[in-house]
Order: structure tokens, then sequence, then C-alpha cells
């Protein structure tokens, strides 16, 4: 190397550690942004996000659709985020809202479900995840011939274990979200935390977990810290949300503050989605958002 060439590559190494000293810290639990919530800031390509998400120290991703992008994006993907030291979150295997799935017993719908499954292990492999989202669509509410919700939970609980027959031996995890039904999801058949612990309880399976969602549960249920508690030893994910309005956090009435500071009492090894949207607009809106993160992780 000549010794202009020494002096480049000296200089190019003093302004990386430079820039390693003033790069904002890692969050301390593992926040997943999604597809769009920093496009003002990084633009519109997919990588892009990812890598200013991880140039503001988050340290996991979350993409809802990822089972409906290419094979070479979920690919791409996969590679960017291990390159980043990022993890990723769930995408949506299956989630049938508004529909009758699992509630009852139809072959065909069935049939389509575990295809869902099987196509979302391949989907997995190449993007490096490991939960997906399963929500086990609606309640059976049809008159005349609506079957009791004790036959239904048994229609629920047998074809879970189906689903995770399918991605037990992959070492997959699909977590059962539930939803609430007085702001978003009226009918839908999975609502409360307790009635996705005991699902998984039967299940018996480590491939079925449970996606606490702590927007929809304190719209479902309140009494977060305790229900986490309750849940625990069931819980795979966590997503959010405030609450009204399912913007960041600060924008409503949940102290998340206090919660991410239980959850990281407990453990700091759980991804949490950032399933919301953004209260401001643009990239002022999208800085507001970091902020509040950096805000609820002070604990």
């Amino acid at each position: 190397m000549t010794v202009a060439g020494a002096a480049l590559a000296t200089v190019g190494t003093q302004r990386a550690q430079a820039a390693n000293s003033t790069a904002p810290a890692k969050f301390k639990l593992h926040y997943a942004p999604h597809p769009g919530m920093f496009r003002h800031s990084a633009g519109e390509d997919l990588p892009d996000q990812i890598n200013f998400a991880a140039d503001q120290g988050f340290t996991a991703w979350e993409d809802n659709g990822m089972g409906k992008r290419t094979p070479q994006l979920q690919e791409q993907v996969g590679r960017i985020l291990a390159d980043r030291g990022m993890r990723m979150g769930v995408f949506v295997a299956h989630g049938s809202i508004g529909k009758l799935t699992f509630a009852r017993r139809d072959q065909a719908v069935w049939d389509s479900v575990l295809a869902d499954m099987r196509d979302s292990v391949e989907v997995a492999k190449r993007c490096g995840a490991k939960w997906m989202t399963v929500v086990p669509g609606n309640m059976d509410e049809s008159s005349g011939a609506r079957l009791s919700e004790g036959y239904q939970t048994g229609n629920v609980i047998e074809l879970l274990r189906r689903c995770a027959d399918i991605l037990e031996p992959h070492g997959l995890v699909m977590v059962l979200e539930p939803l609430n039904w007085r702001a978003n999801h009226g009918g839908v058949f999975l609502q409360y935390s307790d009635q996705a612990h005991a699902l998984c309880k039967a299940v018996q399976s480590p491939a079925c977990k449970i996606l606490f969602d702590i927007y929809h549960q304190q719209i479902s249920e309140g009494n977060l810290i305790p229900n986490i508690d309750l849940a625990w030893d069931e819980i795979g994910y966590f997503q959010c949300g405030d609450n009204p309005g399912r913007k960041e956090p600060g924008t409503g009435e949940i102290n998340f503050r206090n919660v991410f500071g239980h959850i990281a009492q407990k453990s700091t090894d759980v991804i949490i989605g950032m399933e919301h949207g953004n209260s401001g607009k643009g990239v002022e809106g999208e800085l507001a958002v970091i902020q509040a993160y950096r805000a609820a992780d002070d604990f």
C-alpha cells in the first residue's frame, strides 16, 4: 500500500469509528418497525427502510405481508437482517378475519389453512423468520345450525394441532393473536389472553404460542401487566400500539414505560412488533415515533 493509500485507509477508519461513536444506541428491547413506517426518511425501497431502522438502533423487523413478497425479496430481507444483526418478527401465515374457518369443520377450508401453513414454512426459511401470526377466523354466529361455543373451541384446537404438526419439525412457531371486538374486529373467535392461553395448553406444542397485542388487550380486557404475568408461559411474541388511536407510545392512555419495563424484567429476548400508525406526518412524524420509543425504553 502506498503512503497515500495508507493515509486514506486511516482516514476511512477514523470516520467509521466516529460514525459508530455517534450512532444511536440499540434499544433495550427488540422493537420491530414495519414497512412504510419510515418511508419518508428512508425512501420506498424496503431494504433501505430496514437499514434505516437498524441505523436508529432497532434490532428487529416485522412484515405482515412478507408471504406475498417475491421469493427473491424474501431472501434479500433475510440477508440484510442477518448482516445488520436484526431479527425477523412475524408475518401473517393465516389471518381469516371476518370468515368462518377454524370454528366450523369444513374440509375444503381446513385444507386451505394447512396449505397456507406449508407455504409459510418456505417463507420463513427464506427470510429467517421463526414466528408467524395466525388468526383463527370468526365465531360461528349463523342461525339455525350454529355450533355451541364448546364445539367451536374443539374444532379450533383440532385444526391448530394440525397446523402445529406442520411447523414443529422446522422449529417454527405460530402465534395466536386475540383481537378486540369493540374497535376493530367484531365477531372474531379469539378475543382474550386467557382464552389464547387455554388454546395453547390444549394444543400442547411448542409450535403454538400467544401473540399478546398490547393495543388489542387494552381494549378487550385491560389489566395488562397481571395478564402478561398470567399468560407468560405461553406468550411467544408481543405487538403494541397506544389506545385510543393505535399510534406510537405516548399518544394514548397506556403507560408503555411501565409495561415495557415489566416485560424486560421477565425477558429481554422477546420481540415487540410496532403494529400501529404514526400520529404525525412525514419525516417529523417518523422521528416522533423513534423518540417515543426512546422514552418508553427508558426504564
